[in-house]
């Protein structure tokens, strides 16, 4: 019994020390990004500066917008700048518990992981905002002058990001998925056309009301759905193979 309880103990540490390490990690970004501020703020306020008319501006309504906004948008680029160390330090937290095989799963799903999320904002950033702002812009009413509050403009800009980071991890859930034996690739194909139903769903609530931005993340939603369903079916040869040679 004292075993165990030292047992536990001794992961409760390992828990905090890395829960340290990744959280020293974010902060000594953070602090190395703070004299950018208003660099790194310029770089994400640019696709509806574009978007608006000549001579028009975001606005910052509250009092303590104009430092708070910029430090928010600094604070969440060093976690993405440091999140392959983060998720470094889970990795080495989890590893010790996994199996040969699981190890050889884990690592290359935390990287793709990461490039997929990335690959989701820079879609998002260079392709979403392009539309979605300058369509804002251009609809409203002939004598009112858009200007947008900076504080709303990121609410909008973090929630598009996280939305379309997580869409684009759809290929790498659906193989996990299928690798881990929860479902098949026939299964998955059954339930294609819940998938675009649900795609719709999701895209309707997640970005604005307006005609076009839900079809910018249901068609993506779709087709991620479709490549992993077809990497899913190289993933379940894969597992199948590794079954048969593990049995002789």
């Amino acid at each position: 019994m004292a075993d165990d309880d030292q047992g536990f103990m001794s992961h409760l540490l390992e828990l905090r020390t890395r829960l340290m390490r990744a959280g020293a990690s974010v902060i000594l970004v953070f602090l190395a990004l703070t004299p950018f501020m208003r660099q790194i703020f310029s770089i994400v306020e640019r696709p509806m500066v574009l978007a608006l008319p000549p001579g028009g501006s975001l606005l910052a309504t509250g009092v303590i917008a104009p430092f708070m906004v910029p430090l928010k948008v600094t604070l969440f680029a060093a976690f993405c700048l440091a999140s392959p160390y983060v998720l470094y330090q889970a990795w080495a937290f989890i590893a010790p518990g996994l199996y040969t095989h699981e190890k050889r799963l884990a690592l290359p799903v935390i990287v793709s992981s990461v490039v997929m999320f990335f690959t989701g904002m820079a879609y998002c950033y260079f392709v979403v905002f392009r539309f979605i702002f300058r369509f804002m812009a251009e609809a409203a009413p002939e004598h009112v002058q858009v200007s947008p509050d900076i504080d709303a403009y990121w609410s909008l800009v973090l929630r598009f990001f996280i939305a379309f980071g997580l869409a684009f991890e759809v290929p790498i859930i659906v193989m996990l998925l299928v690798r881990m034996g929860i479902v098949s690739v026939a299964k998955l194909r059954e339930l294609r056309r819940y998938m675009i139903v649900g795609a719709i769903v999701i895209a309707a609530i997640v970005t604005p009301p307006d005609w076009f931005s839900p079809f910018l993340l249901a068609v993506p939603l779709w087709l991620l759905y479709e490549l992993g369903v077809l990497l899913a079916g190289f993933v379940g040869k894969g597992a199948a193979a590794e079954e048969s040679a593990g049995a002789d």
